[in-house]
C-alpha cells in the first residue's frame, strides 16, 4: 500500500491539522493523545470530511485533490471504517448489520464472503442477536466484520479497543492480527495506547496538536524518539537531562547528575541532551561481574516495586531516577525490595540521546 498525505491543512478548534507524510507499511498506527487530530485525519482519509488544502491518493487514486476541485464521495472510495462508537444499528440484527455493509459491494469479492469473515472473526453464534444483547468485545468484533464485508482497499480503525478493559483488550488484539494476517489489507489504526501499536503495527505516524513529530518504524520511534516530547509520549521510563562531555570514536561520554555514562554519540552537535533509557533496556544483577562489555555498570539502590501485569517496574536511585522493567520472577530471584544495593547494567546502544 501506498497512502499520501501532502499538504494538509484542516482547522479545528484549537490549533489546525498539518499533515505531509506518506505511509508503505502494512499496518500503521497514528498515536498521540487525545485531541491531536487523529480522528479528523482518518476523517479525512475516508471522505467524511473536507479540508481547507489535502492531497489524499491511496496506491495510484487520487482521492481528494482541493487545487484540482477531486473529491471522490466516501462510498466510491473503497475505505472500510471502524470508528470509535463502532455505528452499529441498534435496531437491527448482527446479521442485518452485517448485510448493510455487503450493500457496498463486499458480497462480490470472494475473499470477503460473508461466511469467511464471520468464521475468521468468530461471529456465527452472534448472527441472530440483536446488537443490544452482545458484549463490548462482541460489538467490536461485528464493527470490524462489518467493515470487511464491504471489500475495502483501506482499513480505517479509530481506537478499536478504546472502550475495553484489559481483559477484552487481550482478547480482541488476536483478532485484529488475524484480520491483518488473513485478508493483507492495508490498516491505518488511530491509538494512543503504546501496547497496541507494538502489538499491531509496522510503522507509526506520531502526531501531536495536529503536527506530524515522527515517522518510522515502530521499534525504532519507540526506542530511539526524535525528541523529549516523543519519549514521553511513547512512555520511555528513563528521561533525563544531561550534558556531553567529549566524544571518541562515536561513543559519548555524558554527565547525569555527575554521573558518567557512555552512549552511542547523536548526529546533532548539541551537548545539552536528553537521555533516554527504556526499562527493558536496564539488566539489574548482584555486582558479582568483573568483566563486561557492557558500559555502563551503575551502583543503585531500590526506591520502589510497581507491580504491572507480568513485570515489575523498579524505581532506582543511581545517582538519577533510573527505571527497570524486570519479570516477577526475576525480582524474586534477585530478592528486590526498597533500599537494598543492586548494579544496573545497560548497554551503550541503549543510551539514546536527543537535542534539549
Amino acid at each position: 500500500m501506498s497512502l499520501l498525505l501532502k499538504n494538509i491543512s484542516l482547522s479545528l478548534a484549537d490549533f489546525t491539522l498539518e499533515v505531509d507524510v506518506e505511509m508503505h507499511r502494512h499496518v500503521t498506527a497514528v498515536f498521540g493523545p487525545s485531541g491531536s487530530g487523529k480522528t479528523s485525519l482518518l476523517d479525512l482519509i475516508a471522505g467524511l470530511r473536507a479540508a481547507r488544502s489535502a492531497f489524499i491518493q491511496l496506491d495510484d487514486r487520487t482521492l481528494t485533490d482541493t487545487t484540482q476541485k477531486i473529491f471522490v464521495p466516501t462510498y466510491q472510495r473503497g475505505i472500510g471504517y471502524v470508528p470509535q462508537d463502532l455505528a452499529l444499528f441498534p435496531h437491527l440484527s448482527v446479521r442485518r448489520n452485517l448485510l448493510y455493509g455487503c450493500k457496498s459491494g463486499g458480497a462480490n469479492d470472494p475473499s470477503f464472503r460473508f461466511d469467511h469473515v464471520a468464521e475468521v472473526l468468530e461471529i456465527q453464534p452472534l448472527i441472530s442477536r440483536g446488537v443490544t444483547e452482545l458484549s463490548g468485545g462482541e460489538k467490536q468484533r461485528v464493527a470490524l466484520a462489518r467493515a470487511l464485508l464491504a471489500s475495502p482497499r483501506l482499513l480505517l480503525l479509530d481506537e478499536p479497543l478504546a472502550s475495553l478493559d484489559a481483559s477484552l483488550k487481550a482478547k480482541i488484539i488476536p483478532y485484529l492480527a488475524r484480520v491483518r494476517d488473513e485478508f493483507r489489507i492495508p490498516m491505518l489504526c488511530v491509538t494512543h495506547d503504546r501496547f497496541e501499536a507494538l502489538a499491531l503495527a509496522d510503522e507509526i505516524v506520531v502526531l501531536v496538536d495536529g503536527q506530524v513529530r515522527q515517522t518510522g518504524p515502530v521499534s525504532e520511534v519507540f526506542t530511539r524518539p526524535a525528541s523529549a516530547e516523543v519519549a514521553r509520549l511513547v512512555a520511555v521510563e528513563t528521561l533525563q537531562p544531561g550534558s556531553i562531555m567529549n566524544i571518541n570514536e562515536g561513543l559519548a561520554t555524558v554527565s547525569v547528575n555527575r554521573v558518567t555514562l557512555t552512549a552511542l554519540a547523536p548526529p546533532t552537535a548539541s551537548r545539552e541532551v536528553f537521555v533516554c533509557i527504556r526499562g527493558e533496556d536496564v539488566v539489574l544483577q548482584h555486582d558479582t561481574v568483573t568483566t563486561s562489555s557492557v558500559r555502563n555498570r551503575l551502583p543503585a539502590r531500590v526506591v520502589s516495586l510497581h507491580p504491572e501485569g507480568a513485570l515489575v517496574r523498579v524505581e532506582l536511585d543511581a545517582g538519577f531516577p533510573l527505571f527497570a522493567l524486570v519479570t516477577r520472577a526475576a525480582s524474586a530471584e534477585l530478592a528486590l525490595h526498597d533500599g537494598k544495593a543492586i548494579t544496573a547494567f545497560i548497554k551503550a546502544p541503549a543510551v539514546h540521546l536527543v537535542p534539549r
